[in-house]
């Protein structure tokens, strides 16, 4: 992991819901295919947003407490939060232009 920034039970409200940029919280697992295919472009867009965007990810076996509270029940599950609240939700590998047409409103 290189921008994007591991987040777990203990470290969420911090990290997510206390931000004062609007952040993208990628629910994945280290078994899963597409949470990998979709990582590279996750860290695309925290290194390209840098200061503007903050990318956190959630290991959904480490922090199941968090994933249950916001209804995850598939991974890749991306969530973008904006004060505190959830503005945007995808489920799946989705391209980068989406994810930028979707997330560029909140910047």
């Amino acid at each position: 992991m290189g921008n994007a920034v591991a987040v777990n039970e203990e470290s969420f409200a911090k990290e997510v819901l206390e931000s004062t940029v609007p952040v993208l919280v990628d629910f994945w697992a280290a078994w899963c295919g597409p949470c990998r295919a979709i990582a590279p472009i996750l860290e695309q867009l925290a290194a390209e947003h840098a200061g503007r965007l903050k990318v956190v990810k959630v290991d959904v076996d480490e922090s199941g407490e968090t994933s249950i509270r916001y209804g995850v029940m598939n991974i890749p599950t991306l969530l973008l939060f904006k004060g505190g609240k959830v503005v945007e939700r995808w489920v799946g590998v989705q391209p980068k232009s989406v994810l930028l047409s979707r997330i560029q409103p909140h910047l």
